[in-house]
């Protein structure tokens, strides 16, 4: 039998994986129990009330956390002439057309996020292949493929970040880090929440936001009450 460590013996202590925690209680212990030798990421996963068999009830959108979440964002642009200049200006730290392309065919995939102006979705179509996989091809519906470049890069820098739910009907995103306040940390969750609720689809019937859970990336999970949001009001 593989002997527990002295970390998972706390965290057992501590955790009661039927009972449902008030967020500020849950972030104070999911913040105590991150002890790995690194920064350590908040996670959240909700539970849909969808089938997500049905493409008419999957969930796909974006977000722009308040607060970011805590991490550097590089940004690849496909985009020429003045949509080059203001994706330059915005921070963007990759531009191209063919160029770009070539580049990703080769295998050079340091970015994050990737940002098209919708002239130049034939070109992105010939690596469509390679990002899609990825989760990294520009979609109108996240805000990706836009004409306003510039606005778009701004705001994949301040905190854009975008989701969709798995096949068992459950959205997980990174909301911050443990070092960000707890108030950071609520304000970020209620805002993907709303994110959530207005992107129900109306086949989806009944109870629609489920289940929450927080954790860190290296700890244990927390069952949230949902109570506490107006976001999560049926």
């Amino acid at each position: 039998m593989t002997k527990l460590t002295k970390r998972m013996r706390i965290i057992r202590e501590r955790i009661h994986s039927a009972q449902l925690y008030d967020i500020n209680q849950a972030l104070i212990l999911i913040k105590e129990l991150a002890t790995a030798r690194f920064l350590e990421s908040i996670d959240v996963a909700v539970n849909l009330g969808i089938d997500a068999r049905r493409s008419d009830q999957n969930i796909r959108g974006y977000v722009i956390l308040p607060h970011g979440t805590g991490r550097f964002v590089r940004v690849a642009v496909f985009a020429n002439g003045d949509n080059a200049v203001a994706a330059k200006s915005s921070g963007a730290e990759i531009i191209g057309m063919e160029d770009l392309a070539e580049k990703i065919k080769k295998g050079e995939l340091n970015f994050d996020v990737v940002i098209a102006s919708p002239d130049s979705m034939h070109i992105v179509s010939q690596v469509g292949q390679i990002l899609g996989p990825r989760g990294l091809m520009p979609n109108p519906k996240i805000g990706t493929v836009t004409p306003n470049v510039g606005e778009a890069v701004k705001n994949a820098k301040i905190g854009q970040i975008s989701y969709r739910n798995d096949k068992n009907g459950i959205i997980h995103l990174t909301i911050g880090k443990v070092s960000f306040s707890a108030e950071q940390l609520i304000d970020n969750l209620e805002s993907f929440l709303v994110s959530i609720k207005k992107s129900k689809p109306p086949q989806a019937k009944g109870i629609f936001i489920k289940k929450i859970s927080l954790s860190s990336t290296m700890g244990a999970s927390f069952t949230i009450n949902p109570t506490g949001f107006k976001s999560c009001i049926i």
